[in-house]
């Protein structure tokens, strides 16, 4: 991969920082990283280049660190445990997880994850997190306060309230932050990844003038998301009657496979257990009604706070990532069971 290519070059050549080559052809293959792409056709990166004058640093520390919470250092040494609680992929992904990736679709998401394998999670995606420039979007504000305003357009900032506060976990260290910044940029858009048609690539290609670059710049970044939004609601008024939207048995049975069953089958990232039976389907359409943290309307729209002497909980899901009628959804699975 040209990423890593040039990355290992750069750190043999001693440069701290890393550099992308200047490519001479824009837009040479479908599986460019969109980053270089951009970066041929004028964009500063400077700010979100990992540093490699730091020991230890490297694209490997970093995926190990996304993966399993903890990296080995250059000297063979073990580097901490950032949490015991959890790791990236608790609540994030790291392939593609939206058909669209214009759009914030939940329905289109469960789809598309359900087909490739992969769980549907309360956080974004970490695929294309370093093509992003806005974190902690919408009603994030709500649940951590001015901490957001240091993350909102900072993905360093946002990695360390992500380890702080999401993951209950310690602050990572320079090393760590600037491996999984490495990592970051290994697991960034392609241009195959975007939606552009045959017209689209070749203006792409031909760009030429300060005019040209720029509109190809603005064209690419319009191909996805800047950021992810997020919409807090409270559970429904009516627990008995919940959203009072009609369910769909089989969408209900994938959120409670996909996500229900990631976190809690066999406390995999939680004290609570739950199983693919009908045994934890009762249990929870019994509690359905109740305010306690094991109904499905308070755990989803509220989430499950910290408790003394156990850090850790459960984030809540915004309707961008759950909506009402998913919930309806999952009502109707536990309603019939398996």
């Amino acid at each position: 991969m040209k990423f890593l290519v040039t990355l290992i070059i750069s750190t043999l050549l001693g440069v701290g920082v890393y550099k992308h080559s200047e490519p001479k052809i824009i837009f040479e293959a479908e599986d460019d990283y969109v980053t270089d792409v951009l970066l041929a056709l004028g964009e500063n990166y400077d700010d979100i280049m990992p540093n490699f004058n730091i020991a230890n640093v490297s694209v490997q520390a970093g995926e190990t660190l996304v993966k399993d919470g903890f990296a080995q250092k250059e000297n063979g040494g073990k580097g901490k445990r950032q949490s015991k609680h959890f790791v990236c992929t608790s609540c994030h992904n790291l392939q593609i997880e939206d058909p669209d990736l214009t759009v914030s679709s939940p329905e289109a998401r469960l789809s598309y994850v359900s087909e490739k394998g992969l769980p549907f999670l309360q956080g974004t995606t970490l695929y294309g997190a370093i093509n992003r420039t806005s974190f902690y979007n919408g009603d994030y504000y709500k649940k951590y306060g001015e901490l957001v305003e240091t993350a909102r357009h900072d993905i360093r900032n946002a990695i360390q309230l992500c380890a702080t506060e999401c993951a209950q976990g310690r602050a990572l260290e320079p090393w760590e932050m600037e491996s999984i910044m490495a990592y970051f940029w290994d697991i960034g858009f392609r241009m195959s990844d975007l939606d552009l048609n045959e017209k689209e690539r070749e203006r792409i290609k031909n760009a030429s003038s300060d005019e040209e670059k720029l509109y190809a710049r603005e064209l690419i970044k319009s191909k996805y998301l800047s950021g992810s939004p997020a919409t807090f609601v409270p559970p429904p008024a009516d627990r008995n009657v919940g959203t009072g939207l009609s369910g769909n048995y089989e969408s209900g049975k994938k959120i409670y496979e996909l996500s229900c069953l990631h976190c809690h089958l066999q406390e995999r990232y939680s004290f609570f257990d739950l199983e693919k039976n009908n045994m934890s389907v009762d249990f929870l359409r019994n509690k359905m009604a109740t305010y306690s943290s094991y109904s499905i309307y308070q755990v989803i729209r509220w989430g499950v706070p910290s408790y003394s002497g156990r850090t850790s909980y459960m984030p809540q899901y915004p309707l961008e990532k759950l909506s009402d009628q998913q919930l309806a959804d999952l009502r109707e699975f536990l309603e019939k069971g398996y």
